[in-house]
């Protein structure tokens, strides 16, 4: 079945004032049909609400909080994993393994934990063998290069050596599970055996300036309309221009909410650095401050796209469709922080999707197997709409995006392999390292910064200017002007899940 939506939608709303006949109503088109005649028509005054709510934001005040700042930048600190496994490669000619990045592909090599009298665990895809470090460096053992070469030596006989038992290149990784040394031992040389210390991996984001504007003449602010105009914002009268500030305040807290969503840091070659080269021709653009200059500001989905997960569903298989996909989420997050409970919010498609993958495993009968956190009893049979579920140690709570699904937002974008159809989001709060203050502080995962001090909160400004009401220019105008300059802090971004 094919739905074909209507044709005559005012949906749009125009960015330049035009003279358009969809403007104006027709008081003296035809003798029986308007205006132009004894009758008087039956008016409708209150304009009709055919969208309801039109708004979209709201995400970011279920799962974050708000905090204000006094700079250019924010950064913050994230702990990494507190113990040692790498990826490596088996050199079979000379018994060693060169020691790459660590389990997460972030830099190590020479920079590696293990030691002289470590004890590991080498593992590739079809064996595992435990071993005592024997030396790292030069083949004679403590040298003080190549330092990303580690000699193992087999507990076991019947294991061989690293040589034998694994073909040479073979792909393995190397964990740290102990040491042993001998009574009386002292550690094995300063150049192979220093003490590990934490790696402090720090992240940054700076925030953007958001600005719109509304303006109205003098002569139109004091006309008044026969139309009953209604708002997301309260406004309600019969000035229209009413309609028109609270539809543009309504649509800027939109696009705050958007913009720490989408928002992208620029590299170092964005074409906006050129932009001054274009203004020449009519073009503008941001100022950058010279070639390479930072613009943009890091959104959620780039956050997790960059440092998180991401999951398109189990190959052959509709995304949401199958426990394969959680399975495979829930494996993902045990290697991560475990965090028990996730927050999901999804598109209608998704939506739907797992309610049937649910529906299909609840017989809704005494015995039968039940899925729900809220007590799914078999009265609440008819009720297939999961608000949550338990798989595993791990509870998710399940909501509609409306962003995702509103056709002038992303619900009508057009690219649908490489869309979102979701995110998953960890409940509760995680400890960080706040420089400004100089402690750790526990903050949501997600939080969004905004200037403000004592001179000017620019959380949310707004002001008048013009000559309608208090009149601070010559200018016969009312105009509204909206700013604000924030971002958002993605921290523990690895438990996060971008679903596409």
């Amino acid at each position: 079945m094919a739905i074909t939506p209507g044709g005559s939608l005012n949906s749009v709303p125009l960015s330049q004032k035009q003279t358009l006949n969809t403007n104006y109503i027709d008081f003296t088109a035809t003798a029986t049909s308007g205006w132009a005649q004894q009758y008087l028509p039956d008016l409708m005054e209150k304009e009709a609400e055919v969208f309801g709510n039109r708004t979209v934001s709201g995400f970011l005040e279920q799962v974050g909080a708000e905090e204000s700042m006094t700079a250019d930048q924010v950064v913050w600190s994230e702990q990494g994993r507190l113990h040692l496994s790498y990826n490596g490669a088996v050199v079979s000619a000379s018994d060693y393994i060169t020691i790459g990045n660590d389990i997460d592909n972030q830099t190590a090599g020479t920079a590696h934990g293990i030691r002289v009298g470590d004890t590991i665990i080498v593992t590739s895809a079809t064996q595992t063998m435990k071993c005592y470090v024997a030396g790292i460096g030069q083949a004679s053992g403590l040298g003080t290069t190549n330092l990303d070469r580690v000699y193992p030596l087999p507990y076991t006989s019947t294991d061989g050596t690293i040589g034998t038992d694994f073909a040479s290149n073979d792909t393995v990784v190397v964990m740290v599970y102990g040491s042993e040394f001998r009574k009386g031992d002292d550690y094995a040389g300063a150049s192979s055996h220093t003490s590990n210390t934490p790696q402090f991996t720090t992240f940054s984001n700076k925030p953007i300036i958001i600005k719109d504007y509304y303006d109205i003449s003098g002569s139109d602010a004091s006309a008044i309309g026969w139309v009953e105009v209604t708002g997301e914002d309260g406004q309600s009268g019969y000035l229209w221009y009413l309609k028109a500030e609270g539809d543009t305040r309504s649509r800027f807290s939109d696009h705050l909410e958007m913009a720490m969503i989408e928002s992208e840091v620029g590299d170092a070659n964005n074409a906006i650095d050129t932009e001054t080269a274009m203004q020449g021709s009519g073009f503008s653009g941001i100022p950058a401050g010279g070639a390479g200059a930072a613009v943009g500001t890091q959104g959620l989905f780039q956050a997790i796209t960059t440092r998180g997960n991401q999951t398109s569903g189990i190959t052959g298989v509709n995304p949401a469709t199958d426990l394969a996909e959680f399975d495979a989420i829930l494996a993902e997050f045990d290697n991560q922080g475990a965090i028990e409970e996730n927050m999901m919010f999804v598109d209608r498609n998704t939506s739907l999707a797992m309610d049937d993958m649910l529906a299909g495993m609840n017989s809704y009968g005494a015995g039968g197997t039940s899925y729900g956190v809220f007590n799914n009893e078999e009265d609440m049979a008819l009720n297939l709409g999961f608000s949550g579920f338990r798989r595993g140690s791990y509870d998710f709570y399940k909501s509609d995006w409306k962003y995702l699904n509103d056709k002038a937002t992303r619900g009508g974008l057009l690219d649908t392999v490489n869309n979102v159809r979701g995110v998953m989001i960890p409940a509760g709060v995680s400890s960080v390292y706040d420089q400004a203050l100089g402690k750790n502080l526990k903050r949501p995962f997600l939080h969004v910064r905004y200037r403000s001090s004592q001179t000017d909160d620019r959380k949310f400004k707004t002001w008048v200017t013009g000559s309608v009401g208090a009149a601070t220019s010559s200018l016969d105008v009312m105009q509204i002007h909206y700013l604000s300059e924030r971002c958002l802090i993605t921290q523990g971004a690895n438990n996060f899940m971008l679903l596409t």
